[in-house]
C-alpha cells in the first residue's frame, strides 16, 4: 500500500479540477543545475550508472522537492532508455549528448527492430517503484517517455541533429521504413508507460520533444499519428485511481487543436504559445502546461516575479493550468532564482482565485 497523497494540486489540475493554487514542476528539475545532483553523478561515475540505478534516480529525483515547495516529482531517466533496450547501443560523452552505436539507416536494420523485452528496462520500473515509496506521498509522481517520432529522430541520426536530414531523408524517400520504425516504437512506448504506471507512476508524459521539425502534413502522419495510438493504448486507470496523461510538442503551437483532439488530459505548451490564446482555441477539453520561456530564471527576482504574474494572467483564474516551462531548465540556471519562481507561482496564484 502507498501512503496517502498529501498534496493532489497537481493531479486535480491535470483533470481541470479546482486547486487552491496553480500547482508548479520543472521540466528536467532533477538535473545539472544542481550542485547536489552533480555530486550524486560524480558518485555514480557516468550519466548512464545513475540512470540505471534505482537508488541513485530515487535520490536525485528527490533533490528538487527538498529545495522547492514543487507540486509533483518526475522520474529521472532519460527518453532514449527505449531504443537503447532495442539493441542501439546508448551511451553519453562528457558534454556530447546521447550517441547510438548502431542507428538504423537501411532496410535490413528497420526490418530488424522489435519492441524490446521489458525486462531490459526493470531498472526503470525499479527506480518507479523507488521513488513512490521514498515519496511517501508527499507529491505526486509523473513518468514518462519519448514520442514515437521523437526515439526515430535519434535512432535514425544516431545522436542530436541540427538539420533532422538523416530522419527527413527517410521519411520522404522511404515513408514505408518509417511507417515501419514509428509502428514498433509507438507499441513499445504504451507497454513501457504502461509498466511505469504499474510500478507506481500517477501521472505519464509522452515528451514528443522534435515534433516541431516537421513540416504540416508530415506532423500529423509521422508524429501526432503515433503518438495518438500510444494514448489509446495507455491505462487510464490504476489501483483505482485516474492517471492522467500529459503530451508536449515542442513548437506544438500550429496544432494545438489536433493534439487536444488525440485526447490526452493535458496539453504542454512551449513559449510561443499564449495561454488564453490556446485556451480560447481549444476550450476547456484539456488542462494546459507550460509555458514560460526558461531563460526568465537568468533575470533578476523582480523580473521572474513580473514574468510569472504575466504568465498566470494569461491563463486566468480558470481551472486546469500546471505552471511550468516551455521547455526544459537550463543547466546553467542559479538555483536560487527557481525558488523565486516556484514561491512566486503559488503567491501569485492564490492572489488571483483570491480575488472577486
Amino acid at each position: 500500500m502507498h501512503a496517502p497523497l498529501q498534496n493532489d494540486s497537481f493531479l486535480r489540475a491535470c483533470l481541470r479540477q479546482p486547486t487552491a493554487h496553480t500547482p508548479v514542476w520543472l521540466m528536467r528539475q532533477a538535473g545539472r543545475y544542481l550542485p547536489e545532483y552533480r555530486a550524486t553523478r560524480a558518485r555514480a561515475g557516468s550519466f548512464m550508472a545513475l540512470a540505471t540505478n534505482p537508488d541513485f534516480a530515487t535520490e536525485v529525483t528527490l533533490q528538487p522537492l527538498d529545495r522547492y515547495a514543487l507540486d509533483a516529482a518526475i522520474l529521472f531517466s532519460d527518453i532514449l532508455t527505449v531504443p537503447d533496450a532495442m539493441g542501439l547501443g546508448l551511451s553519453f560523452a562528457d558534454g556530447e549528448g546521447p550517441r547510438f552505436a548502431h542507428p538504423l539507416r537501411d532496410e535490413t536494420a528497420v526490418a530488424k527492430l522489435e519492441v524490446p523485452d521489458m525486462n531490459k528496462l526493470r531498472y526503470v520500473f525499479d527506480a518507479v517503484a523507488s521513488i513512490r515509496k521514498a515519496l511517501n506521498g508527499r507529491v505526486p509522481l509523473i513518468g514518462f517517455s519519448g514520442s514515437p517520432w521523437t526515439l526515430a529522430c535519434y535512432m535514425v541520426e544516431g545522436a542530436g541533429s541540427t538539420d533532422y536530414r538523416l530522419v527527413k531523408t527517410m521519411l520522404y524517400s522511404r515513408p514505408n521504413l518509417m511507417h515501419r520504425m514509428l509502428e514498433v516504437n509507438a507499441a513499445a512506448v504504451a507497454q513501457y508507460l504502461n509498466a511505469q504506471i504499474e510500478a507506481g507512476a500517477q501521472a505519464v508524459m509522452i515528451f514528443d520533444s522534435w515534433g516541431g521539425v516537421l513540416a504540416d502534413g508530415a506532423f500529423q502522419q509521422f508524429s501526432l499519428a503515433y503518438t495518438r495510438r500510444v494514448l489509446e493504448q495507455l491505462k487510464r486507470e490504476h489501483a483505482g485511481q485516474r492517471i492522467p496523461q500529459i503530451v508536449f510538442t515542442k513548437g506544438g503551437g500550429p496544432w494545438l487543436e489536433e493534439i487536444a483532439a488525440a485526447q490526452p488530459d493535458v496539453v504542454g505548451l512551449d513559449w510561443t504559445v499564449n495561454l488564453g490564446a490556446a485556451r480560447a482555441r481549444i476550450g476547456d477539453q484539456v488542462a494546459l502546461q507550460g509555458n514560460i520561456d526558461p531563460n526568465v530564471l537568468f533575470a533578476g527576482a523582480a523580473q521572474i516575479r513580473a514574468e510569472v504574474a504575466r504568465t498566470l494572467a494569461s491563463f486566468g483564474a480558470a481551472t486546469g493550468h500546471i505552471f511550468n516551462l516551455g521547455h526544459g531548465i537550463s543547466q546553467h540556471t542559479p538555483p536560487e532564482n527557481v525558488a523565486v519562481l516556484v514561491d512566486a507561482v503559488h503567491e501569485l496564484s492564490t492572489g488571483l482565485r483570491a480575488r472577486p
